[in-house]
Order: structure tokens, then C-alpha cells, then sequence
């Protein structure tokens, strides 16, 4: 379970935006171990200035990932508040899987030097 603590800045917070945040944010829950159980996701949400683009309204979302050991930031902007969440889910998504594979190359890699290491004793 991640637990996420939401943020609205010149905008309100909706249950929907809120909602639709907390349904994003838990599919990384497969990237937590059994030993984590204290992540956090701190995500703010905020309407930034009218000025781009002839007035239309630009939104910002903003996550920051903590877990032990691993501490992940994304941010996006986007002229639509749900495809700037999505963008972010999509950015921590592709962060944390990167670095569970690379957690796996090195446990392999050791492994491989502990299997040639105990080859070398046996003759």
C-alpha cells in the first residue's frame, strides 16, 4: 500500500482529482517490496498562469516518489489535468521499473562472481 499525500495549488482539490490520483499512483505498488512498507508519494497538483498559449489554462503535476533508498521525482505540464497525472504516472513508472532491472543486473552479476569464485576452490 503507497501511501499519497495530495496537494492543490490555484486550483481545488476535487474527490474526482482525487480519486483519479490515488487509482494511478497504486499501480506502482508492484514496484514496492514486501520490506517497504513506508512508501510515500507526495503528488501536487496546480493551474499554473494564462498566459500560455492565448489564455488557455496549462496544468502541472508533480510527484515525488519515496521509498528506502529510492527517491524518484517526475513532473509534467499539460493543457489538461488528467493527461499531466497520466504523464506523470507513466514518467515514475518507466523510472522505477529502469531501476528495478538494473537492482536485478547487479544481483545477478554478483551471484555470477560468487558461483566463479566457489568454481576456482573446487579444484
Amino acid at each position: 500500500m503507497i501511501n499519497i499525500q495530495t496537494k492543490a495549488t490555484n486550483t481545488t482539490l476535487t474527490p474526482a482529482i482525487s480519486n483519479y490520483i490515488e487509482k494511478k499512483m497504486d499501480s506502482l505498488s508492484k514496484f514496492i517490496t514486501a520490506g517497504d512498507a513506508s512508501a510515500l508519494i507526495m503528488f501536487e497538483v496546480e493551474k499554473t498562469t494564462n498566459h500560455h498559449q492565448a489564455g488557455e489554462n496549462m496544468f502541472r503535476a508533480e510527484a515525488n516518489f519515496h521509498m528506502s533508498k529510492v527517491h524518484i521525482r517526475a513532473e509534467a505540464s499539460k493543457s489538461d489535468l488528467y493527461a499531466a497525472i497520466d504523464a506523470v504516472k507513466d514518467e515514475l513508472n518507466r523510472e522505477l521499473s529502469s531501476k528495478k532491472s538494473k537492482d536485478i543486473t547487479l544481483l545477478k552479476k554478483g551471484g555470477q562472481i560468487i558461483k566463479r569464485i566457489l568454481k576456482g576452490y573446487n579444484k
